[in-house]
Parts: C-alpha cells; structure tokens; sequence
C-alpha cells in the first residue's frame, strides 16, 4: 500500500472531510475525498445511490480489504451532518483551528471519527491477516431508510459479513473513552387520531367533541408503568410530543383531534407489542393508533469484544469507560442483526450544536486506540 504523512494524520483528514458541505442526505464531493483517502491504502471502494424522493437519494460506500485468511472487522459510520444553523463564530464548513479545538459542522458527529479510523490504517502493519471494512452512509441523521440498510443488502449480495463492527458515534461525556455502548433502546413514534362531529358549541347536543376523549386517553397513557429497568437498560418512557386540533374558531366544536407520542423502549418490549398496547388503550375512547417503528432495541453482551474495546481505552488514555445503553437511537441498531456491535468514539458535548468543536489531541488519541483495537482484533484478541 502507498502511505503518505496526509494518510495518517487524523487533523488533516478530519479537515478535509468537514470542508466538504454535507448535510443529510448527503451525496458525491464528501464521498470522493473518503475514497480517495482509502484507495492508496489499498482498499476496494464501492459507491452507489439508494432510494428516491422523498427520503432519497442516497449516497453509501462500502469499502473493503482482504490481506489473507481471518478475521473481519468493520467500522461503520455517516458522512451526512445536521444542518449548521446561524450563528457560527467561523464558517461551519471552512474548519478552522483555534487554541487546541478544530472547529466545523461534523467534528465529533462523526466524521472526526471517520477520519481517526483512517489514520489508524495508515499506521497499521502491513502483513495483518483478515479483512477490514468501512460500512460508510450518507443518511443515519435523516430518516435512515436508504442508508445503513441498503449497505447490509450490499454486504450481504458480496458475502462481506463481519465478525465484529465498531461504530463511531460520539459516545465519551465527558472525556474521551469515559462511556463505551452496548446497546441502545428501541424508539417507535405512535399518532392517535380521535373523530368527533364538528358543531356549534352552543348547541353541544348536536356535535361531538373529540377533545376530552383524547385527554382521557392521554392520561391513561401517561398512568401506563411500561417496566422499571433492566440490569442493562434504564425504564421504557413515554412521552407526549404533539397535540394538535387546528381549530381557529372559537365557537365551533371540532371534528377531530390528533396527538402524538414518543416510546423509547428496552429489551423488555419490541415496538410492535407497544403499539398493540396503546391501540388497545386508545380505542377504549374511539382512537385510532398509526405507527412508525424507528429501531427495537439491542444489546451485545459484555464479553470479549467489550474487554477488547475497554483495554485499549485504558492504555491510550488511563480511563476505565462505562459500559452504556443510554442516549439515542443510532445506525447500530440495523448492524446488530449481523454481529457483536459496539459503539465507540468522541466527546458528544457539542454534537449538533452551534460551534461544534473536537480536541486536537482527541483525534490523536482516538486514532491510536482505533488503531489498537483493530490490530487486535484482526490477530483474534
């Protein structure tokens, strides 16, 4: 393979990534510079676009290398940002260093990370048996449909099937390597619908308000106890997210009302069971329940991959991580159906905010351990 100095500096690479305006769904310039990234250290890059309007299309690259029999390890991310917002004090996609922060849309969420694990091939010995891949999306912050699963259908028609995957999700707190993820909670979204007759409200006898009915069935909702915990998960909660009559007029009964509520749910339920559920409680008062299952909930036990993950944390950095399943949902979600998935990667206090920023020596830190990590795995622990 052809190394350069540019290969295996994560600041140079994690700069060139965050030059590049990226917003999800993202597509074409951000690609082609990761390829070209990984093409001189000797890896097989495919691109191709998934899905259409309106939550397409995609773009996806899935990159691979084989140096002989053995193990497979995978790394998988986005390229795909939030949108920057105003307000920035620099440019959110012309980075720029100041003290000993590298600033710009991206750099912790995720393609910091990205550019980490970059750096760390380039410095890995060149005779490593097994194969290394890169499960690389542009659309885990949208609505996820054409991205990571449309990488899996990929990996699956080659026969690319990893024996452990990576991801680089920003997961420390408050330092980098404090907080490492096992799993994550499932996530649904339910929206209730309650008919009525529309009226005058002088004349109640004649219509049909739909708005107490649905408060009834909202508070049963918010008495539901879905479980306390898990060794693993903190307790399932449900959230009301939306009430919505849309009725201007003040002296007119409307015909219908609409809410909408939020379920983040452990391994103690799937999302088809909940939906049941509040269907159930729902058409006690004449609602209507639609439904979108956003991911169920996983867990890759702690065992040898974990250890592997935490021992290299504690010899780059001199910190023991927490094991976690907190936070929100992520593309480690689809991964899990393929093998043992862990999340690792930077401090997520700016992601998606404002200034987002990264720490210098993170990136370096953080390529080291990469670094470790894959080298280890690869020669089986």
């Amino acid at each position: 393979m052809t190394l350069t100095s540019t290969n295996a500096d994560p600041v140079a690479l994690a700069t060139r990534l965050m030059a590049c305006p990226s917003v999800t769904p993202a597509r074409g310039e951000v690609f082609a510079v990761l390829e070209a990234m990984l093409k001189p250290l000797g890896f097989t890059v495919d691109r191709f676009i998934s899905g259409e309007a309106p939550d397409g299309p995609v773009e996806n690259l899935l990159a691979h290398r084989t140096t002989g029999p053995g193990p497979h390890f995978a790394f998988a991310g986005h390229l795909d940002v939030v949108p920057p917002g105003g307000g920035w004090t620099s440019e959110p996609f012309m980075p720029e260093v100041r003290g000993d922060l590298l600033y710009g849309r991206g750099a912790v969420d995720m393609k910091g990370s990205i550019a980490c694990f970059v750096a760390a091939l380039a410095n890995l010995p060149n005779d490593l048996p097994g194969t290394i891949s890169l499960i690389i999306t542009g659309d885990e912050e949208g609505p996820a449909v054409h991205g990571t699963l449309a990488l899996m259908e990929q990996m699956k028609a080659r026969e690319l099937w990893p024996d452990l995957c990576l991801v680089g999700e920003p997961t420390s707190v408050q330092r980098l390597g404090d907080m490492v993820k096992i799993g994550r909670r499932g996530s649904v979204n339910m929206w209730i619908r309650v008919e009525g007759a529309q009226g005058h409200v002088a004349y109640p006898h004649l219509a049909d308000n739909p708005i107490p009915r649905l408060i009834r069935i909202l508070s049963a909702i918010d008495a539901e106890v879905l479980d306390e915990g898990t060794d693993w998960f903190q307790p399932s909660n449900i959230e009301v997210t939306d009430l919505e009559v849309g009725n201007p007029a003040h002296n007119v009964i409307p015909a219908a009302a609409t809410a909408r509520i939020s379920i983040r749910f452990n391994d103690r339920h799937s999302g088809a069971s909940l939906i049941e559920r509040i269907s159930a409680i729902a058409a006690q008062d004449g609602g209507t329940v639609t439904a979108k299952i956003s991911g169920e909930p996983f867990l890759t036990e702690p065992g040898a991959f974990s250890t592997l993950i935490s021992t290299a944390i504690q010899e780059a950095t001199g910190v023991t991580p927490d094991l976690s399943t907190t936070g929100g949902t992520s593309d480690a979600r689809f991964l899990a159906k393929l093998c043992p998935v862990v999340e690792f990667g930077l401090t997520n206090a700016t992601m998606h905010k404002l200034d987002e920023a990264v720490a210098i020596a993170d990136l370096h830190q953080l390529t080291t351990i990469y670094g470790i990590i894959v080298e280890r795995a690869l020669k089986g622990g």
